[in-house]
């Protein structure tokens, strides 16, 4: 195609009937006043939407329009023009026609100067497209992955270790002290990567032969670079060396914590590392603090447990737990509770391991086992500080759980974590740690069990027709088959998982005079079966179901934790 005829927008989406000319005149003024652009103008003020203004485009222009979220891009095509370039001319190579074309999507096809660019850095013809820039935008995130640049810091980092004539620490000080340093751009470009890839931990492992890195991406791990082994000593040493730890102790395990600074935000990390046989392995939790999720609204609760829980967690006293495994949300829940109980006339203290979020306005204590600083210790210190509402992080032994349950007796209430499979068994499993039966009773209020399932991706979710198997599952969980049940295809949406993101299900167990007595019983029989029949139809397997009927996760989901449980 040659370049596109300029066209003015306005004239344009009057004469498609998307504005009155009294709109435009309005927006064009609006455009003279603050120099923004008519298109941003009319879209911020919801007048028109973006993808029918770039339709309309397209149709004056007699250009095809592509929905980029439901368009499926090879790789290959995408290294016809480096992602620098990309972001820059906000263009975006699509597909190779059979012509020998390079297919490109531009937002703005008036931009020659891009049209140009495109021309020379491809070597190839064009053909425009016409895409949202919101699309093209978050195509840049979601297509341009880093892989590549990781390879090439590693290799930089070996042969800069093999052109070395001193000794690994000399080699070391130096790099450590530069910006642009391989090792220093190694961990900068993986970390960039996890978080364009919304990865929740990078995993780097030394193997016999090889380093591999891998993130975990909804919970699940995937491979993102591999690497030689020997540049495994000088990321371990980089990580210690910013998270402030002892860089000569290789045959211990160390915790540290640090920040970095990836795309304009500043993520905390926190670090894990283990020696093992061929070199020291580092797990690196990405804690992205948004005071947005801190909500008790936009966790996952159906609407009849999120009453109830705001109605527990409003009394004055009484032990609430969360239970679940690690990596179910847990924090998450507490982090909500707690802020949405924070205000100026209660006192809140935390005592954690660790600390993972900073909330103002609550006090925080860290756990230091180093200085004999054990929640037990710090619980009974906390109490003198006259609180009314306290977090354990966890109730890790009978000591750290009677001392809780004693504050919630006398006028506290106490949040705390335990790990068990469901909520039914919470009880019991305190009374199995040695805390007396009569405590437990007493003290504790409601008990919320909760796991995290994986969302269907929402561009290739397709209609799922259930195995006889599974009907057999449903059937037995007391549902009916003709659901809109879904099933993700994978898609570059997704790293062809079939999945983007993850829900929490809950279940909540409220301790009644009946649900008391119970656990006060010498049977712990007779609490769970009073317990389990108090959830039923609201277990975590039906609300995992219950998500699958409605489209949201799949079968699979919801027979693995109904199963689990």
């Amino acid at each position: 195609m040659a370049r596109s005829q300029r066209v003015r927008l306005g004239d344009l989406l009057v004469k498609a009937g998307l504005i009155s000319q009294a709109v435009l005149e309005s927006a064009l003024q609006e455009q003279k006043r603050t120099g923004r652009r008519l298109g941003r103008i009319l879209i911020d003020s919801m007048l028109v939407s973006e993808e029918a203004i770039a339709r309309a485009l397209a149709d004056q222009l007699g250009l095809p329009f592509i929905d980029l979220k439901q368009t499926e891009i090879d790789p290959d095509v995408l290294r016809l023009l480096p992602e620098q370039y990309a972001r820059r001319l906000r263009i975006l190579p699509i597909a190779l026609l059979r012509d020998g074309r390079l297919l490109l999507g531009m937002a703005d096809p008036d931009d020659l100067y891009a049209y140009d660019e495109a021309v020379r850095l491809t070597q190839r013809e064009l053909q425009i497209a016409i895409v949202t820039e919101s699309d093209l935008l978050s195509a840049f995130d979601r297509l341009y992955r880093q892989t590549d640049e990781i390879h090439n810091y590693a290799r930089a980092i070996e042969q800069s270790l093999k052109d070395e004539q001193g000794t690994f620490l000399e080699w070391m000080q130096v790099e450590a002290g530069a910006p642009d340093a391989p090792v220093v751009r190694l961990i900068q470009t993986i970390f960039e990567d996890a978080v364009q890839a919304r990865a929740s931990d990078i995993h780097i492992e030394p193997q016999e032969k090889k380093l591999v890195i891998r993130l975990r991406i909804d919970g699940v791990l995937h491979a993102q670079a591999e690497a030689e082994l020997t540049v495994t000593q000088a990321i371990a040493m980089r990580l210690k060396i910013v998270s402030g730890l002892d860089i000569s102790e290789k045959r211990l395990p160390q915790d540290g914590r640090f920040q970095i600074k990836v795309k304009d935000k500043s993520l905390d990390v926190r670090l894990s590392i283990l020696p093992t046989q061929y070199g020291e392995s580092i797990v690196m939790r990405l804690l992205n603090y948004d005071a947005s999720l801190l909500d008790l609204d936009r966790l996952d609760m159906p609407a009849d447990v999120l009453e109830r829980y705001r109605r527990i967690i409003a009394r004055p006293h009484g032990l609430i737990l969360v239970t679940g495994p690690t990596g179910s949300g847990k924090t998450t829940t507490l982090y909500a509770s707690l802020a949405s109980l924070n205000s100026l006339e209660r006192k809140i203290i935390t005592v954690e391991d660790p600390v993972e979020y900073r909330l103002p306005g609550v006090m925080q204590v860290q756990i230091n086992d180093k200085i004999d600083l054990t929640f037990a210790r710090a619980l009974r210190s906390i109490l003198r500080q006259d609180p009314d509402v306290i977090l354990v992080g966890e109730m890790r032994d009978a000591e750290t759980a009677q001392i809780g349950l004693r504050a919630a007796i006398t006028g506290h209430l106490v949040f705390s974590t335990l790990h068990t499979n469901d909520a039914s068994s919470t009880p019991v499993r305190l009374i199995d740690m040695g805390t007396p039966r009569f405590m437990v009773a007493t003290a504790l209020q409601a008990v919320l069990a909760q796991r995290l399932v994986r969302r269907v991706c929402p561009y290739c979710a397709r209609p799922y027709t259930p195995t006889p198997t599974e009907r057999q599952w449903i059937a037995a969980m007391g549902h009916q088959d003709h659901q809109d049940w879904r099933i993700g295809t994978g898609c570059t949406h997704c790293h062809h998982t079939g999945y983007q993101g993850r829900l929490a299900v809950h279940e909540l167990l409220e301790m009644t005079p009946e649900l008391a007595l119970a656990a006060n019983h010498d049977d712990p029989k007779t609490f769970l079966q009073a317990a389990q029949a108090a959830l039923a139809g609201r277990s975590l397997g039906h609300q995992a179901l219950r998500q699958a009927a409605a489209g949201l996760t799949t079968l699979q989901e919801a027979m693995r934790i109904g199963y689990e449980v």
